[in-house]
């Protein structure tokens, strides 16, 4: 993730979604580890919020994250419709890299019941390679490991070369462990894994719900 991101219209379908999942699931905790990367002057982060039919409270909220370019507002977000849950942020300001990666997860894992999610740059680590914009495949089985079988891990993917339901039947060949769900919308997914079929099934019941009421595809 980097800061130039924030407030564009990918922020507006994550934090809409992930506001809708941990609420839904009467969660009391959503901890976001950034997998913060330097900015890079490019042209990605500047499509307005609006592209993604938000909830009124979030499109305001991506507007504020926007022009700020702080991580700490996230805290904030559960205020936008008075939601009983809290915010937590890993690491919040420390950059990943080369040779950090396993210190940068140290200690996600604790917790009751959550929604943790992890926003690489890109996703997932690609077949052949990967580098500080990626989610291993090995970092996701050490989490879901050790987290509670309630618990829900949500993993940012955007588009790459094949279409979203080939990428995630790929993505679930590939985990190591736990069960998976998916929902996506335009050039970005959400892949959910647990430990525990019955909180995949229950997160496949919310994403069927809330693609009723946003121009999303779920696949299960």
């Amino acid at each position: 993730m980097k800061r130039q991101y924030f407030g564009d219209s990918k922020d507006s379908f994550k934090w809409d979604y992930l506001h809708f999942l941990v609420e839904a699931l009467g969660y009391s905790q959503l901890k976001i580890a950034w997998m913060m990367t330097p900015d890079d002057d490019g042209p990605d982060g500047r499509t307005s919020p609006e592209l993604f039919p938000a909830r009124p409270e979030v499109l305001r909220f991506c507007k504020s994250l926007r022009f700020t370019r702080d991580p700490a507002l996230l805290s904030g977000l559960p205020a936008t419709t008075d939601a009983p849950y809290v915010v937590s942020l890993h690491n919040p300001n420390e950059n990943l890299n080369g040779g950090n990666r396993e210190s940068y997860f140290s200690g996600i894992e604790s917790g009751p019941d959550q929604v943790l999610f992890l926003d690489p740059d890109n996703g997932f680590e690609p077949e052949r390679s990967f580098s500080v914009k990626h989610v291993l495949y090995s970092d996701v089985d050490r989490i879901i490991k050790t987290i509670s079988p309630g618990s829900v891990l949500t993993v940012f993917q955007h588009h790459r070369r094949k279409k979203f339901p080939d990428d995630f039947a790929r993505i679930r060949e590939r985990l190591q462990s736990g069960y998976s769900a998916a929902i996506f919308w335009h050039s970005l997914m959400f892949v959910s894994v647990s430990s525990s079929p019955v909180t995949i099934n229950r997160v496949c019941e919310l994403n069927r719900e809330y693609s009723k009421y946003r121009p999303v595809e779920f696949l299960v």
